[in-house]
């Protein structure tokens, strides 16, 4: 298998100033490069993999930032541009009146044959889904995906794509897609409704898209999976737990729900009267968790791998990569035997916790609250070089790519928090720090549910369970609800528990 990288440098280099543009003409780390950096009154700095280069010993200039602006396309809400017909991205630091006075130009790279490792999956006709951490490739297999389904099965795709990351800047997308239909997306807030509108309009037999992240999003896709549309996309969450313990995006996988069994199928199930079941059949027919650009881990039965973790049963992942002769290898192993399974990095997989982290766009004085209420000794630093891990807010992910470019240089990894809430910085804290809740825990919280529940039936004015976070509770809450019972829940985070009564 031969792997095949294009990433049209040269149109790059030829927007940038002649005397930044020179020393990358010929540089032997050239196919290294992920950016140069312009910033106003500073040098020209060039970002490799492992390391940064100065350009040229002069400042940048009002005049240097002029002449790439006026070379590459126009900049869009969200402070980005491309050069048409190619990958790469330029992104815009501007002063308080709206001047640019930075650039970040990212070499943007399309990758050919890394889609051998999900062949199979592709031509099946199943819907996919995509996992893994910022920078591991998802959106890269993407636009393989398109071209093979387009132009090797000729099928009608049809790519939706937000900010322009899957096809690159212009209305003729990146020849990466090959013959596959893009729609352009104007901002990420209207990306559901033009999956919809894909679907009604053009007649596809395939849809991709990058990044589900919202409750619409997550319905648009399910409507597009009941119309007969294979889907392919991606979706925030490094594994297929995160997804099931994601309250917005669990429909997803067929979304979770709780049932009160009878005494008598109780006993026959030997459970408790009250389990989780999965409430419909999943979006995505296969998820895929990729590990890093040559490794991946593949669920091939979603419902069924979904129904077994309900239950607390364990069940195999399919594995597979590319060896030393680019050849693919696969092999069936008990989940906590794969590498990385949580996608956090080496530090998580071993069982330790990150020994520093940087903190970008987070309030730092908040989260070590949270920490001390956790019982966690949380080592924050100030220079990102010397961090373990980069936690960065979702807001700021795409508005910072310095920041992330140089934690995947360096190879660091990055969490990323839906918000600067309480709730949110637990929820992390306790990804991070491996403290998440295994189905045990869930059963636990309901089984004392049913007992505040029988407890307030036969009499006690009202009940206060134990604290939980926000998912368990929205189940306890759904419990309650199918007894005739009333709930509401008190306190702040993490304390934040159910009260159980009958109301009025």
């Amino acid at each position: 298998m031969q792997k095949v990288i294009t990433d049209d440098l040269d149109i790059l280099l030829s927007a940038l100033p002649p005397h930044v543009a020179r020393p990358l003409g010929h540089h032997e780390d050239r196919d290294e490069l992920l950016e140069i950096v312009l910033d106003l009154g500073r040098q020209p700095t060039a970002r490799y993999s492992h390391r940064q280069a100065v350009l040229s010993p002069g400042e940048v200039t009002v005049e240097d930032i002029e002449y790439v602006v006026s070379r590459i396309g126009i900049f869009g809400e969200d402070n980005r541009a491309g050069i048409e017909r190619t990958l790469h991205r330029i992104s815009a630091i501007r002063n308080r009146s709206g001047r640019i006075i930075g650039l970040s130009c990212r070499v943007g790279r399309a990758v050919f044959g890394n889609i051998r490792l999900i062949e199979d999956l592709v031509e099946s006709g199943k819907s996919i889904m995509l996992l893994g951490r910022p920078g591991v490739g998802k959106t890269t297999m993407l636009r393989e995906v398109a071209r093979v389904l387009a132009d090797d099965l000729e099928k009608r795709v049809v790519v939706v794509d937000t900010s322009n990351e899957i096809a690159g800047d212009g209305d003729i997308p990146h020849p990466a897609i090959g013959n596959a239909r893009r729609m352009q997306v104007v901002r990420p807030s209207m990306q559901h409704s033009v999956m919809i509108e894909a679907v009604e309009n053009h007649m596809p037999e395939v849809i991709i898209v990058d990044e589900i992240g919202s409750e619409l999003e997550a319905q648009a896709a399910r409507t597009i999976a009941e119309r007969g549309v294979q889907l392919v996309g991606t979706a925030h969450g490094n594994t297929l737990e995160n997804l099931i313990l994601n309250p917005t995006l669990s429909d997803l996988v067929g979304g979770i729900q709780t049932v009160t069994l009878g005494d008598e199928e109780a006993r026959r199930r030997r459970t408790q009267k009250s389990i989780l079941e999965r409430k419909a059949p999943p979006t995505f027919d296969a998820i895929v968790e990729i590990q890093n650009w040559d490794r991946v881990a593949i669920h091939p039965d979603v419902a069924g791998v979904v129904d077994a973790i309900l239950r607390g049963r364990n069940t195999e992942v399919e594995e597979r990569w590319f060896d030393e002769d680019g050849e693919v290898q696969s092999e069936w192993r008990e989940p906590s035997s794969v590498p990385e399974r949580t996608g956090y990095g080496e530090y998580l997989s071993t069982g330790c916790a990150p020994k520093t982290i940087f903190l970008h766009g987070i309030d730092r004085s908040r989260l070590e609250r949270v920490g001390r209420r956790m019982g966690l000794t949380i080592n924050l630093v100030d220079d990102l070089n010397a961090a373990d891990l980069l936690m960065i807010p979702k807001n700021q992910y795409h508005k910072s790519p310095r920041a992330i470019e140089i934690a995947e240089a360096s190879k660091i990894p990055v969490y990323v928090l839906r918000s600067n809430t309480i709730a949110q910085m637990e929820q992390s804290l306790a990804d991070i720090y491996d403290l998440r809740q295994p189905p045990d825990r869930v059963s636990a919280a309901l089984q004392e549910t049913e007992e505040a529940i029988n407890a307030v039936k036969e009499g006690r004015h009202s009940l206060h369970l134990s604290p939980q976070n926000s998912f368990i509770r929205r189940l306890q809450h759904q419990l309650v609800e199918t007894y005739g019972l009333k709930s509401e829940s008190t306190g702040k985070e993490p304390r934040r528990r159910l009260r159980v009564f009958k109301g009025s």
